[in-house]
Order: structure tokens, then C-alpha cells, then sequence
């Protein structure tokens, strides 16, 4: 069997000793291809960096985290949006992510929107997916999304609302869950209404998670085969056939940019 991981961050600081490891880790587990995200031009670089490292296991996408935009400088985001520019013909180039609205930033929302807004601009010059985050801004966001000439969306870590998820699967975008499978009864029930060709496995690592069986772990791709497993329980399928089906759906949204 095959995995993939759709969204982890390989350049956050908490891996940086750790990335050589993380991916031998990837690979003893059939994780056999990632897409690292970047929140800020310093990620950006780092990213494109490792994927040269480790061609075909690591892809990248390029992007500014709603959580960094306080921070941001007019200057970084052009910086961002010129480096998409020249990668664009870079086969490990294969979204624009992590993007996105964070309702806990508030103050800073109308900066949020406004940088948003530049990167799915700019996906849709260069015709690339985009990678979201919408904490407490999912609906808002699945209704801003048809007004761009957008190749795919994917939204990472999909909780609510469900209005959100029924419109989000009606226009095809595609939903990445990771950990919380097992656990949460929200995410699984986000997992059983989408169809299988709509669902992609995450790790969102570095991020930790609390609960058996990943308690006291470092996040890693090798998480992703019991991910898959828990998908494959709730919907009652069996777990090759997801495991297919879920990196069918990753080479579809990712890989397909490139042919």
C-alpha cells in the first residue's frame, strides 16, 4: 500500500533538526510522496530547498499563513508572489498554500483578506490548486472561492459548518483530515458525509496531538497509515482500497498540475 500526507510543514522550526529523519520515517511507512506548506518567504525558500533535496517525495507549496499577515511586509508578499512566478515551471511547485481567513486573528482581518485575495489571484494566473485554512471562516470562505477562476481547492482540516461541506463537495473541492479521525466525533462525521474521491490524509506536523495513539509523539508522516486506517473504518471500506483511492486523489490535484 501507498500513503501521502497533503499538508504538513517540513520547514517549521521544530522539525529543523529532524527533516533527514522525518523522511526515512515517511518512507519505512509507504509514505511515498508530501506536500510541505509555507507560511512566510523564509518557509518558501526552505521548502523549494528540501524538495531539490528529495525530488518526488517532497513538493512544495508557496504561501503566506493568515496567522503571519500581522507580520507581513509589503515587500515579503511580492517577494512570495515573484518567487511563485519564477518556480512555476518547477515540477515540486504544486499549490499555493497554506492560504487562507483565521477568525481568532480578527484585528487583522481586513490584512487577511487582502493577501488572500493576492495569492488566489495569483493562483489563478499560474493555474494552481490552493491549500486553505479557515478556521471559523469556512463558510464565509467556500462562498468567496467560485468568484476566482480556481483549478482546485483543497480545504485542510475541515471541521464546520456542514452547510459548508455540502457546498464544498458540490463544487468538488477536496477535504484533508488528519489525526482527529480517530478521535474527534466532529472530524469523523465530516469524514463519513465526503465521498472518498474528495478526501485526502494529513499530518499538519509539527502540530501534536494528545490523544491515543499519537500522545507523547512527534508528528510524522508515518501517522498517515493509521489516518487512513480510521477513514477506511468509518466508511466501512476496505483499507487498500482507500489507501488507493486517497493517493489517486493526491496524484489527481497535485500531480496533474504538471502534465
Amino acid at each position: 500500500m501507498k500513503f501521502v500526507d497533503a499538508h504538513i510543514h517540513l520547514s517549521d522550526e521544530e522539525y529543523a533538526s529532524y527533516v533527514g529523519e522525518i523522511i526515512a520515517d515517511a518512507q519505512k511507512s509507504q509514505v511515498v510522496a508530501l506536500v510541505s506548506n509555507s507560511v512566510d518567504l523564509k518557509t518558501c525558500v526552505n521548502n523549494l530547498r528540501l524538495a531539490e533535496k528529495y525530488p518526488e517525495t517532497v513538493y512544495v507549496a508557496l504561501g503566506i499563513h493568515p496567522w503571519n499577515v500581522q507580520t507581513v511586509t509589503e515587500d515579503e508578499v511580492q517577494q512570495i508572489l515573484k518567487l511563485i512566478e519564477e518556480q512555476r515551471q518547477n515540477e515540486a511547485l504544486v499549490a499555493i498554500g497554506e492560504i487562507g481567513l483565521d477568525s481568532k486573528y480578527d484585528k487583522t482581518m481586513e490584512k487577511q483578506q487582502n493577501v488572500f485575495s493576492e495569492m488566489l489571484h495569483t493562483a489563478e494566473r499560474f493555474d494552481l490548486p490552493v491549500i486553505v485554512h479557515s478556521r471559523g471562516m469556512t463558510g464565509q470562505i467556500v462562498d468567496i472561492l467560485p468568484s476566482y477562476r480556481l483549478k482546485k481547492v483543497m480545504l485542510h482540516w475541515f471541521s464546520s459548518p456542514m452547510s459548508a461541506l455540502s457546498k464544498a463537495v458540490e463544487k468538488g473541492y477536496y477535504i484533508t483530515e488528519g489525526a482527529p479521525t480517530l478521535y474527534s466525533n466532529e472530524i469523523r462525521e465530516v469524514v463519513k458525509k465526503v465521498p472518498l474521491t474528495n478526501l485526502l490524509s494529513e499530518t499538519d506536523g509539527p502540530v501534536r496531538f494528545f490523544r491515543p495513539p499519537f500522545d507523547g509523539k512527534r508528528t510524522t508522516p508515518a501517522f498517515i497509515p493509521t489516518v487512513v486506517k480510521a477513514i477506511a473504518e468509518i466508511k466501512k471500506l476496505d483499507i487498500q482500497n482507500v489507501a488507493q483511492q486517497i493517493t489517486e486523489n493526491f496524484e489527481e490535484f497535485f500531480i496533474a498540475k504538471l502534465n
